[in-house]
């Protein structure tokens, strides 16, 4: 069943075809062909990248083709376009459009040297990679993939209607200070009182079934919340369906590109993208969002709504990082990789991971992933990479995509240098994740139930980072009882026992409702991720990426005390009878990463970790000024004053209006900037003058 909820990306070199129901992929090099080309790949596409000496000639190229305004064809390489002839080569385009904003940083990570061409379908892909690989030009190619989901469209959902949430009575009474969304007493992966409905379903077919809730398995949002509820300087991109941005649960907390403007035609920011006012539809190349195709799942919606559904509204559910009901929680960049039965190519969802990075977010919520090295073909899965070095060498375009988004989002000056790439570790039983989110570099994150054991379906093994709630109906759920019902006025918890609820979509409208897999735990640790970052703000504290993510880490609840015998589940539990699965509990200990990610422990560590938000160094031109809110970074900088004092005002002066300084350039070099507040602390900056500085630094 949980196969249903996770999406496995074909992206791989080595893929094979797909069943309708889920992705298969087709690990199977063939051993006399130097490009590996799988039996879905794109007819008539390959990627290939460019050494950096072809740099000059390639940019010619896009410059003559910017000014003519005609589509490209040829790459202006002599050796290259001789092999476009013989192809029938049509379309030559860079894969990360031009951002001049990011450029620097795009050229120094490589990724300008991606391209897109597309050539004669009824070419040989094996020969078209084989020509293109020998040229001295070229120092990898690779063939195009779409990725697919790993659930059929028509599964449905436990969905619960919005009428039937604020009527249905609560299984444990709330506790003082808790938010008054009507859902939140049923969100046990919230504040689980172990006080659930939901235990010893089966009991009366295995005497040994025991489907126990346990105190205190869940993420601890009540103690993290009287600190700390999100901050809407934090974005977090989904990439996944398209987040209905007009949810009445998530709509406050929408990422929105005030420079744009939906349904746009022109790019008026200027970052290669058009019209992208609350993210981006990678699939149809549009700035258009959309969650209304027949075989749309609410998916992302109901992701986006664990990280960020607005707290304390009076409707709906709560989001761990959802605000307090003032439009103060984090805010989600819808990034759609997947729309109806489509999913985006290999080059595209390169693109979207890019654009996380470049437009602000510094989170990337990701539950999809190829199938784990270690899933068994006899269940019907097809073993996707087995090892880091494996899945580096297939797919070197997706890494540097990660790499380059781990590297350079967030800011040196803000609450954190890098970004956070989270993954789902998958949902085929085995003893190893899924790719990417096995990268090192990425947080992998495993699935428990109510009662701190892994979830039945889970993928476990060294290379998960964490582990938070996924739900498992394979052991709550009430044997021969469907979980496809429909909740009415008369709704109850027993279709849905340990399950994780949340924001979703019914029939284009917004709804509620239950999924189960390591699609839900993955948000659970973007959004404790996204919570935590916001009381950094709070504290003013910056952390490097790789520091917040040692940090998370070490803020974990024990999982393992307990992880001796069996935990008895019923796969696919809607079957009738009373055979059951035994899970070997030892075998997973220290394989489900470091433990249950704990979100009051995270925001606790953060105040005696980190350094302290400095005010950065100022770059300003002749004649030009520069603005710096400087309530950023000082605790309780809004209600403080400030002053500041130049030392060399030949070159430049300062003055500070409220929190916001402003610097004005008067000649070339270099002096020094003193900031005090009335609370005693100073901060001693470089202001440097130049001619020819803009507003990002040096022409």
């Amino acid at each position: 069943m949980k196969k249903r909820y996770i999406y496995i990306a074909t992206l791989a070199l080595f893929l094979g075809a797909c069943s309708d129901n889920e992705l298969e992929q087709a690990y199977t090099p063939e051993q006399n062909t130097e490009i590996y080309i799988p039996a879905d790949a794109q007819p008539g596409e390959l990627i290939i990248k460019f050494k950096p000496e072809m740099t000059d000639i390639l940019d010619q190229t896009i410059s003559r083709a910017s000014r003519s305004g005609a589509a490209m064809t040829r790459s202006g390489i002599p050796s290259t376009d001789e092999v476009l002839d013989i192809l029938g080569g049509y379309h030559f385009e860079r894969i990360f459009p031009v951002d001049s904003k990011n450029e620097e940083r795009t050229r120094a990570a490589g990724l300008h040297l991606w391209y897109l061409v597309k050539f004669d379908e009824n070419v040989d892909l094996h020969e078209a990679a084989r020509k293109l690989s020998k040229l001295g030009d070229i120092s990898n190619v690779q063939c195009n993939h779409r990725i697919k989901k790993a659930y059929t469209s028509n599964e449905k959902r436990v969905y619960v209607s919005a009428a039937a949430l604020n009527h249905a009575p609560a299984t444990f009474a709330a506790m003082a200070g808790t938010p008054n969304d009507p859902g939140f007493p049923f969100q046990w992966n919230y504040n689980n009182t172990g006080d659930y409905a939901f235990e010893n379903q089966n009991v009366d077919l295995n005497p040994q079934y025991t489907a126990e809730a346990a105190p205190g398995c869940d993420v601890n949002c009540m103690e993290a919340w009287e600190k700390c509820t999100g901050d809407p300087s934090i974005i977090v991109a989904v990439l996944d369906e398209g987040v209905m941005y007009t949810h009445p649960d998530l709509a406050d907390n929408i990422w929105v590109n005030e420079k744009e403007q939906l349904f746009g035609k022109t790019d008026e920011d200027g970052n290669g993208y058009k019209g992208d006012r609350y993210g981006y539809n990678f699939v149809t190349d549009s700035g258009v969002i959309t969650w209304n195709d027949v075989n749309d799942t609410g998916h992302g919606t109901h992701v986006a709504g664990i990280i960020a559904a607005v707290n304390n509204n009076g409707e709906g559910v709560c989001g761990i990082a959802g605000g307090s009901g003032k439009k103060d929680g984090v805010k989600i960049m819808s990034l759609q990789v997947f729309a109806g039965n489509a999913g985006v190519t290999l080059n595209m969802e390169a693109r979207a991971i890019k654009y996380a990075a470049d437009n602000g977010a510094v989170i990337i919520q990701c539950s999809w992933g190829y199938n784990s090295g270690l899933a068994n073909p006899m269940e019907g899965y097809t073993p996707g990479p087995e090892t880091e070095e494996e899945w580096a060498k297939t797919y070197p375009l997706e890494k540097e995509a990660l790499d380059y988004f781990i590297n350079n989002a967030g800011s040196p000056n803000g609450v954190i240098d890098g970004g956070l790439a989270i993954f789902a570790a998958g949902n085929e039983y085995a003893a190893a994740p899924g790719y990417p989110g096995g990268y090192s570099k990425c947080i992998t994150v495993a699935a428990t139930d109510a009662n701190f054991t892994p979830a039945s379906y889970t993928n476990y093994g060294k290379e998960v980072g964490l582990s938070a709630p996924g739900g498992d109906l394979e052991y709550y759920g009430k044997v021969g009882e469907s979980d496809e019902a429909y909740f009415d006025s008369s709704f109850t918890l027993e279709n849905a026992q340990g399950s994780i609820l949340s924001t979703l979509i019914k029939n284009g409208q917004p709804a509620y409702g239950y999924m189960d897999g390591t699609s839900m735990a993955c948000p659970h640790v973007s959004g404790v991720a996204a919570l935590g970052l916001s009381y950094a703000v709070k504290m003013r504290k910056h952390f490097k990426a790789h520091e917040f993510v040692d940090l998370m880490k070490a803020s974990v609840s024990d999982l393992y005390a307990g992880y001796d015998g069996t935990k008895l589940y019923h796969r696919n539990h809607n079957i009738t009878g009373g055979a059951v699965t035994k899970m070997s509990l030892p075998t997973y200990k220290d394989k489900m990463g470091a433990g249950l990610i704990n979100a009051g422990m995270l925001l606790s560590k953060i105040e005696g970790n980190g350094a302290e938000m400095k005010v950065p160094n100022v770059y300003v031109g002749i004649g030009k000024s520069e603005s710096i809110d400087l309530a950023r970074y000082f605790v309780n900088g809004e209600s403080l004053t400030y002053t500041c004092t130049i030392a060399d005002e030949s070159v430049a002066t300062a003055a500070v209006s409220n929190t916001v300084l402003t610097v004005n350039g008067l000649k070339a070099g270099i002096t020094k900037l003193t900031v005090s507040t009335s609370d005693g602390k100073t901060q001693t900056v470089t202001v440097t003058v130049r001619e020819g500085a803009n507003d990002n630094g040096w022409m």
